[in-house]
């Protein structure tokens, strides 16, 4: 019984992945098709690297919020939609002779493999933490590679400036961390933040034609040692600024409901009124989240 189970499981694996492989082919004649400058779709043909990048980043988010719901059903059509930007970008590069869609595979195949010799290798390792090491290590390698062959390597190169500024910003601090570019203590980035807070506070008082620039930037730099205030704690940024995008929102509709119940609309309210009805909702929710005693 044991055998006939291992084998229905064996070839229903090997249908699973010819399916896989069909679709996907199917998938790439498809962009072909649609790229074709006689009998293709004129919107396809006349897209760019630079005009497909915007809904690339657009798909990716929402394949994020699909996975922040738990819808799975949406999950899928997302997860569609961004690998079709691979096949689009993939399809324009093979046109322009670059390189193509089984390059792409191909190269993201082999450093999967390269970077999980503990998978495909001999390697052992005893913990996450030495798999990690390891991790950083092959890529500091891949950097050093790279500057063998003539390519000049900086420290904070290859973080793509297209990310989130949150997201970048962590990463920049990550990469100057690694040469030890950072602050030892949480105590000192709190202080910095200070600091940041003072400077921005001093601008705000400046009516020069210059002051709009300068308090922009020193809002950025309050912006920047609040990430790194968030990297030092061990908390993503960008995750605690959603939860806090959410809990708004979740508030502010609560307090919206509120004066509809009461036929009025916020914009009727007193500034005091709006802030008591916040309090009130902040209340309730700290309420409904207390263990019962």
């Amino acid at each position: 019984m044991t055998m006939v189970n291992e084998s229905e499981t064996s070839a229903s694996s090997d249908a699973a992945s010819e399916d896989a492989r069909a679709e996907m082919q199917r998938l790439i004649d498809i962009m072909a098709r649609l790229r074709d400058p006689i009998d293709g779709c004129p919107w396809d043909v006349k897209q760019s690297f630079a005009t497909i990048a915007p809904y690339t980043i657009e798909e990716a988010y929402e394949v994020a919020d699909a996975i922040a719901r738990d819808d799975m059903p949406e999950l899928r059509e997302e997860l569609g939609d961004l690998l079709l930007q691979v096949v689009f970008h993939s399809r324009m590069a093979e046109e322009a002779g670059h390189f193509a869609f089984a390059d792409v595979a191909r190269a993201i195949s082999d450093k999967m493999v390269e970077r999980h010799p503990h998978v495909f290798g001999d390697a052992r390792f005893a913990s996450e933490t030495e798999q990690k090491v390891d991790w950083e290590t092959r890529k500091a390698a891949e950097r050093q590679r790279k500057k063998a062959a003539g390519e000049v390597v900086g420290v904070l190169d290859g973080v793509a400036t297209s990310l989130p500024a949150l997201l970048r910003a962590e990463k920049l601090q990550k990469r100057a961390a690694r040469v030890g570019f950072d602050w030892p203590q949480t105590t000192q980035v709190l202080d910095k933040i200070a600091e940041e807070v003072g400077e921005l506070t001093a601008e705000l008082d400046a009516d020069d034609a210059d002051a709009n620039r300068r308090i922009e930037e020193e809002f950025g730099d309050l912006l920047f040692a609040m990430v790194n205030l968030g990297r030092h704690l061990k908390l993503d940024p960008e995750e605690a600024l959603r939860k806090a995008n959410h809990k708004f929102t979740r508030r502010f509709q609560a307090i919206e409901q509120a004066f509809r119940e009461q036929g009025r609309e916020l914009q009727d309210c007193s500034l005091e009124e709006l802030e008591e009805a916040w309090q009130t909702a902040k209340w309730r929710e700290k309420e409904a989240d207390r263990p019962a005693s």
